[in-house]
C-alpha cells in the first residue's frame, strides 16, 4: 500500500505484532499507474492479502483470501466539497469502481469505526457484514509526560497532519487570529505536504515529524486541535489521548466515537472558527480542566483503543479465514 498515511501506519503496527505479516509499501505516485501495482505487490506466495480497498484488485490473487480494511471513506458527494476537481473526478469514476470490485471479491471487510461502516453501506449500498475493528495506539509508547511543564505561560496547541483542506488546515490561520496571544498552534507539515502557512505570531511550523518522534512531540503539548472534515478513526487523536491531552475537534464522522464531549475535550461544528477559538481559549485559562480531560482520555485509550486489543481482533479474523 502507499505510504504516508494513517492506513500505512496501522498496517506497519500489525506487521510488528503478527508473525508472518509483511507490509509492502510504495510511493503514492504509483497509484497514477495502478496496473503497475500488480508487479509491485508480490503476493503470489502469500497465504492471505490484507489491504485497503482502493487498489486491492491489483494485489489480489485467486485462491488467496482477501481482507480489505476501510481506514476512511471519501467517495460520497459531501466530501466533494473538500476535494479538488481532479479528486472528485477520480473518486466518482475509477476509484469508486475499484472499491466496488474489491468489496465483491473480499472474503472479509473491516472498518475502523461505526461511522465508516455506516457510510460505506449507505453510499455504496453494501449489504455484507462489516467487522468494526477500532484502530489501536501503543499506550506504552505514547505516554503522558512525567515531569511538570516548564514554568512558562505559553499554551501549546498541536495540529498533527497534512496541510490539506480535509484536515481543516485552511482554518488554522483564522483560528490563530482569535486565540489569546499566549496560545500558540504548533503545526506539522505532514509526510506528503511540505508547504507552510503564512507567518503568524500564533502559528509555529514544526515541519514533518517521523512517527518515532511523535511521542515526545505530543508530550511537549497541552492540547490537540483537530478541525478536520472527515476521519475514519483518527490516529492523531488516539495518540494525543494516550499522551494525556484534551482534544478540540470537529463534531463529525468518527470523532464522537473517540472524544466524549465535555469529558475528554470539545466537539465543534465543522469550520466554526469562532467555536474552535473559544474552546481553546477556555482551556488555556483552565489548567486543571486540561489535566482532568487528559487523564480521562488516557484512561479511555487503556479501556478501548490499545494496540493489543486491535491486534487480537485482526488475528481472530485472519485465523478464521485461514481454516
Amino acid at each position: 500500500m502507499a505510504w504516508g498515511n494513517g492506513a500505512y501506519v496501522v498496517h506497519r503496527i500489525l506487521e510488528r505484532h503478527i508473525d508472518g505479516y509483511k507490509v509492502v509499501g510504495y510511493h503514492p505516485n504509483w497509484t497514477l499507474f495502478p496496473f503497475s501495482l500488480i508487479k509491485i505487490a508480490p503476493t503470489h506466495n502469500a497465504r492471505m492479502v490484507h489491504t485497503t480497498p482502493d487498489y486491492a484488485l491489483f494485489s489480489h490473487r485467486k485462491q488467496i483470501p482477501l481482507v480489505i480494511s476501510f481506514q476512511n471513506y471519501v467517495l460520497d458527494r459531501w466530501m466533494g466539497n473538500y476535494s479538488t476537481w481532479w479528486q472528485r473526478l477520480h473518486y466518482r469514476t475509477d476509484l469508486r469502481l475499484l472499491t466496488r470490485v474489491a468489496i465483491k471479491r473480499a472474503d472479509a471487510i473491516t472498518a475502523v469505526s461505526q461511522f465508516t461502516a455506516d457510510i460505506i453501506k449507505k453510499d455504496l449500498g453494501v449489504q455484507r457484514f462489516i467487522h468494526i475493528i477500532y484502530n489501536g495506539v501503543d499506550e506504552k509508547m505514547f505516554t503522558p509526560r512525567r515531569t511538570q511543564k516548564p514554568g512558562d505561560t505559553e499554551i501549546r496547541v498541536f495540529f498533527s497532519g497534512n496541510l490539506t483542506e480535509r484536515k481543516g488546515a485552511g482554518w488554522l490561520t483564522a483560528i490563530a487570529d482569535k486565540i489569546q496571544p499566549h496560545v500558540v498552534i504548533h503545526y506539522t507539515q505532514g509526510l506528503r505536504t511540505r508547504r507552510a502557512l503564512p507567518a503568524h505570531s500564533n502559528l509555529r511550523p514544526v515541519g514533518p515529524v517521523p512517527f518515532e518522534q511523535m511521542p515526545p512531540r505530543y508530550q511537549q503539548m497541552d492540547i490537540l486541535l483537530m478541525p478536520t472534515v472527515r476521519e475514519g478513526l483518527s490516529l492523531a487523536v488516539l495518540e494525543a489521548m494516550s499522551c494525556g491531552l484534551p482534544v478540540v475537534a470537529s463534531n463529525c464522522s468518527s470523532l464522537p466515537e473517540q472524544i466524549d464531549e465535555g469529558l475528554g475535550g470539545f466537539l465543534c461544528p465543522v469550520g466554526d472558527v469562532n467555536m474552535f477559538a473559544e474552546r481553546l481559549n477556555y482551556l488555556a485559562d483552565s489548567p486543571e480542566i486540561i489535566q482532568n480531560m487528559g487523564q480521562y482520555n488516557r484512561e479511555k485509550v487503556e479501556r478501548q483503543f490499545t494496540v493489543d486489543g486491535m491486534v487480537a481482533k485482526y488475528k481472530k479474523l485472519f485465523e478464521r479465514l485461514r481454516f
